[in-house]
């Protein structure tokens, strides 16, 4: 049996002129939680679409548990756990009467898997009569996760399953999947949220189809080549537009109440130099002070690196 419980070799999908997927090579080890990180319209939900059995690649093969997702479609339909990025449910079926539902389709019932969806279905079950459509968004999200479960799957796909809940329940969120590791279940997410890239063990960074980056988010960010400053000032949108032109900056981009601003290589005295072509620009209130890369720094850095190749 390969280790692998996801694997994708040369896939790539067009939508007419639009290059969906290009040339996707990604390997998810069994057990493994795996997100797929990148904006909206890079190509995730077309790759999680082929891995779901609900699109065909126009090139390249992809199989889960070493099933292919063209030929062996109908069994690999029994083997995962899907949840799309938009709530899908019977909004005018009950908790209770979704679960049931799912659980028909796949031969089981509640009872028989009840032990594996507890930590997250207990929290709703309190309102197991009350129509899925009058749940709230963070409810809505465990009543789905629990549907994605009730056959218990060797691999579960969650396509941004967080966009549009508040901040707990995406916290709460991520805490049941690391819960769900422990049942040595495959999980594969995608989410445009930089910050949820820390929470997967492995992840890729994908932009325009195209897979930038496979690796931890602690090696991602260890490889960041240049150093990174913090820079703000009373007027932000200005110091924004100043730092543009400043002829060492190597790239400058919002973040917070900060931007994060890279000098480019064998820049010496970046501080001072830059304190004093602030000041010369007028700002006032500069703070400047050094920090990490983060995944979106990360992220934003290979995007552009990718866009200089195709300009060469």
């Amino acid at each position: 049996m390969s280790t692998f419980a996801i694997e994708t070799h040369s896939v790539s999908k067009n939508y007419q002129s639009v290059k969906a997927l290009q040339n996707i090579n990604l390997s998810v080890k069994r057990g493994e939680l795996f997100g797929l990180i990148g904006p909206d319209g890079a190509g995730k939900t077309s790759l999680i679409r082929i891995l779901t059995t609900l699109l065909l690649p126009d090139s390249g093969t992809a199989s889960l548990d070493g099933l292919d997702v063209v030929k062996d479609y109908k069994e690999i339909r029994k083997h995962i756990g899907y949840m799309p990025g938009r709530f899908s449910l019977y909004q005018d079926l009950s908790v209770e009467e979704n679960l049931n539902f799912f659980a028909t389709i796949f031969n089981t019932t509640l009872e028989k898997n009840y032990d594996l969806i507890k930590p997250i279905y207990s929290q709703i079950e309190p309102f197991k009569t009350r129509r899925a459509g009058a749940l709230s968004g963070g409810m809505k999200q465990k009543l789905a996760l629990s549907c994605a479960l009730i056959h218990k799957p060797s691999v579960l796909i969650l396509d941004e399953p967080t966009t549009g809940v508040d901040a707990v329940s995406r916290k709460e969120f991520w805490e049941m999947l690391r819960e769900l590791k422990k049942e040595n279940i495959t999980i594969l997410v995608s989410t445009p949220y930089m910050d949820e890239a820390t929470l997967c063990e492995r992840i890729a960074l994908i932009q325009n189809g195209n897979i930038m980056s496979v690796n931890t988010p602690k090696e991602i960010v260890n490889a960041f080549p240049l150093p990174i400053f913090e820079v703000k000032s009373a007027n932000l949108y200005q110091l924004l537009l100043d730092l543009r032109t400043f002829k060492q900056t190597h790239s400058v981009h919002p973040f917070g109440e900060f931007l994060h601003f890279t000098p480019g290589k064998n820049f010496n005295n970046t501080e001072i130099a830059l304190k004093d072509f602030l000041k010369e620009k007028g700002h006032s209130e500069i703070v400047i002070r050094q920090t990490r890369a983060n995944i979106e720094d990360c992220f934003m850095e290979q995007m552009n690196q990718n866009i200089l190749k195709d300009e060469k």
